[in-house]
């Protein structure tokens, strides 16, 4: 390489070039930074991709589990200590760790058995029976039991499990406790064929079947006085239930309001028992899964909202009394059919923990199903032996027993901890406990242990893709039109401030513009909320006038203003504009709305105003997507080459033809990137729709509601779901949705702005 400096003279022949001395270990220490530098961004890019994988992997690993076939592990089968049937109803029970079960007999007995086989139990005989045999057991909720004999009465029994801890080992010790027998039929003393009882919050009340169609209602209520102790009155009702066949199944929902009753017929009928000196018939509804096929039994899943019905059909179903959805009074309605058996169902029992429960039949086909979702999860066979009689979920869901008449008891080891989580839980709609129709709802927490958590995450999605829209069309147009003005009409001096300002707008935190949304912007728009719907139509005609005037001033003033300096004039009129509209918007409310727009919105349109809402989350959430469009849309039109708006304007068209006929075109690539970097920050906003929504999971377009965005309802959820729970891993599937939409919108992104740069790179 060779230089020189000197000046040549005219008529002098050019000097011999000197060689351009460079230091060979200069060079060489050259190479070697940017080979460095190189390395160094490509291990940078491998980090990240890196990472993003591994969150990825994390986020999968946890999400996982969600869904995960149930299995059944068969743990063993028992013996029963007594030789003697067991007797019909809910007389088979287990305690929560699967050490201890018992059954009642006929004849009498509490048998006991030691599932963990390391010891040796005794039957406990029921007290004063005086020859009288168990011709019934029904259970009053988690625990106590009602023993119901062949001479008329009832026998509390409590049977309660005491657990201690000896030299690092857990022993169950079984402690039942029987109170005193009331006699429902002390004249005729005939035998209890079935029975209901619970202990509601005014007193025990018990249905007991006496006939084919013959019932007594006996109940005990505690009347306290204003001077004195508290008396009890209990009294017994006689009814006779009027029907074609007879009684075949009873069942008593822990409130004690709803009786419901299994006939030969296929029919359940339902009697109000509030008054249970006045039992009144309510309806009639036939169930059976084929016509003229008998109830054969009933149960109720925790809570005793939902009625499981099971007939000799081998038929499953599951009701609720609801009121339609068109509004009237409550009926007993069908909710799902699930997998039926071969033979007559004999047995329901439901789960204490969730809304499982399990059927069983007479030739020891067992199913297990799930009643939010309407599916059958497991499916089980007992070995041939005597006829199946019951079948019992333990307490916490993780096992299963089933009984035949002879007492064989047959146990499984279940691992199915997140049942309630299907596809169509997540994503479709769900008939819930005390709705009318299938709906997308989101709430995962209640007050009671017999909750339904909703995990529809489709209002979430609707949420996010609700408030990115207002967002978007709040700064969509703003950032856009700003950047052109910007790159192709403001003056230089006033564009050096201008784009620095704008970009600094993109520092402040998100907590702070959630903050001021939630505390000051709601409030305050709330009450010009017709004016901000007007200042479109004043400002654009304030502009316009403006214009005009300008027009007509003499060309010699006009002349004075340097082109790209009309901001200066614009901003006051924009203000000036806008304070007028917000005054017309209150004289609009006043003449036109009836004097509250709030009032007019709710009889004329059907639509409710929250404070915090929609319309809010747009205006804050545009503030922080605005500086990201404007910023990169106009540096995309500032790297359009010189020479195509040189030859625009050379050719003889308008710096507005040159900005929209050519400018825009060739920096549509980095345009559309803008829009698509702007709705993933959008979509992936935090603080703001966490502070100015109201965070309520509805699904509504309305500008005027609120709503509850996947990244908000993680950021509320998530410290206060236990690790490794449904909720917890529904959270995580939330976050890969994020995670999916995010990439999908990066990626369609990418593609559009190829394809745009392929069309336009001749321009």
């Amino acid at each position: 390489m060779a230089t020189t400096v000197e000046t040549l003279r005219t008529g002098e022949p050019a000097p011999p070039a000197r060689p351009l001395v460079a230091s060979r270990a200069r060079a060489s220490r050259r190479i070697l930074i940017d080979r460095l530098a190189c390395r160094l961004v490509v291990l940078g890019g491998i980090v990240i991709i890196a990472s993003i994988l591994a969150i990825l992997l994390v986020i999968v690993g946890e999400v996982y589990p969600l869904f995960k076939k149930p299995t059944a592990d068969l743990v063993g089968r028992y013996q029963p200590p007594l030789a003697s049937t067991l007797a019909p109803g809910d007389s088979v029970g287990v305690d929560e760790y699967r050490e201890v079960a018992y059954a009642v007999t006929r004849s009498g007995a509490l048998a006991l058995y030691a599932l963990d086989g390391r010891r040796a139990l005794a039957a406990v005989p029921v007290p004063d029976l005086n020859g009288a045999e168990v011709t019934a057991v029904a259970a009053l909720g988690k625990g106590p039991l009602a023993v119901g004999t062949s001479d008329g009465r009832v026998i509390p029994l409590d049977l309660k499990f005491e657990v201690t801890f000896h030299g690092g080992g857990r022993a169950v010790a079984p402690k039942p406790e029987f109170g005193e027998a009331a006699r429902l039929d002390p004249e005729r003393k005939r035998p209890i064929l079935r029975l209901a009882s619970i202990a509601s919050a005014s007193g025990p009340l018990t249905v007991a079947q006496v006939g084919p169609t013959d019932l007594l209602v006996h109940s005990v209520v505690e009347k306290k006085a204003l001077i004195g102790g508290s008396r009890k009155e209990e009294s017994i009702t006689p009814a006779t239930v009027g029907l074609d066949g007879e009684i075949t199944a009873l069942r008593l929902d822990g409130r004690g309001e709803d009786l419901f009753i299994g006939t030969s017929h296929g029919q359940v009928i339902r009697y109000d028992v509030r008054e249970a000196q006045r039992p009144q018939r309510l309806e009639a509804v036939d169930v059976a899964s084929a016509p003229g096929a008998p109830v054969t039994t009933l149960g109720f899943l925790i809570g005793d909202r939902t009625l499981v019905v099971g007939d000799g059909a081998g038929g499953v179903s599951t009701w609720q009394v609801v009121p339609p959805p068109s509004g009237g009074e409550r009926r007993l309605t069908r909710v799902y059919t699930f997998q039926g058996h071969h033979g007559p169902v004999v047995a329901v029992n439901g789960s204490k923990r969730d809304k499982g429960f399990a059927t069983a039949d007479a030739s020891g086909q067992i199913h297990v199903h799930y009643g939010t979702s309407g599916r059958t999860l497991l499916s089980m066979k007992v070995a041939a032996g005597q006829p199946l009689q019951s079948v019992v979920v333990a307490p916490k869901s993780d096992g299963l027993l089933a009984a035949d008449r002879d007492g064989l008891l047959t146990q499984w080891r279940v691992d199915n901890p997140h049942p309630e989580v299907t596809l169509k839980t997540v994503f479709g709609k769900v008939w819930y406990e005390g709705y009318s129709e299938p709906a997308w709802v989101w709430q995962s927490t209640g007050g009671t242990d017999d909750f339904e958590a909703k995990f529809s995450l489709t209002p979430l999605i609707y949420g996010t893709l609700k408030g990115t829209f207002y967002a978007l069309l709040f700064a969509v147009p703003l950032a856009l039109l700003a950047a052109v003005y910007v790159s192709e009409f403001m003056h230089p001096n006033i564009k050096a401030y201008v784009k620095p300002v704008v970009e600094i707008m993109a520092a402040l935190p998100s907590v702070v513009l959630g903050f001021l949304a939630g505390l000051w912007l709601a409030p305050m728009v709330e009450r010009v909320v017709p004016g901000l719907f007007l200042v479109p139509f004043v400002v654009a005609p304030c502009i316009l006038a403006v214009f005009a005037l300008w027009r007509i001033v003499p060309s010699a003033i006009r002349g004075r203003v340097r082109p790209g300096m009309e901001l200066a004039l614009l901003v006051p009129v924009v203000l000036v504009g806008v304070w007028l509209a917000l005054a017309l918007g209150g004289l609009v409310e006043q003449t036109l709305l009836a004097g509250s727009y709030r009032g007019w919105l709710l009889s004329a349109l059907g639509l409710t105003y929250d404070q915090r809402n929609s319309m809010v989350v747009g205006i804050a959430m545009g503030f922080a997507v605005i500086p990201i469009i404007f910023t990169i849309a106009e540096d995309s039109l500032a790297n359009v080459p010189q020479h195509l708006r040189a030859g625009s304007l050379a050719l003889g068209a308008t710096r507005w033809q040159t900005a929209t006929r050519i400018v825009l075109p060739t920096a549509s690539p980095g345009i559309f990137s803008a829009m698509m970097i702007g709705f993933g920050r959008a979509v992936g906003e935090t603080m703001i729709v966490l502070m100015a929504t109201g965070n309520t999971p509805v699904m509504d377009w309305s500008i005027f509601n609120g709503f509850r965005a996947l990244s908000a309802n993680i950021a509320v959820e998530l410290p206060e779901a236990p690790e490794g729970g449904t909720l917890f891993r529904v959270l995580f599937l939330a976050a890969f949705l994020l995670f999916c939409l995010t990439f999908a919108v990066n990626t369609v992104a990418e593609v559009v702005r190829l394809k745009l740069r392929r069309k336009f790179r001749y321009l």
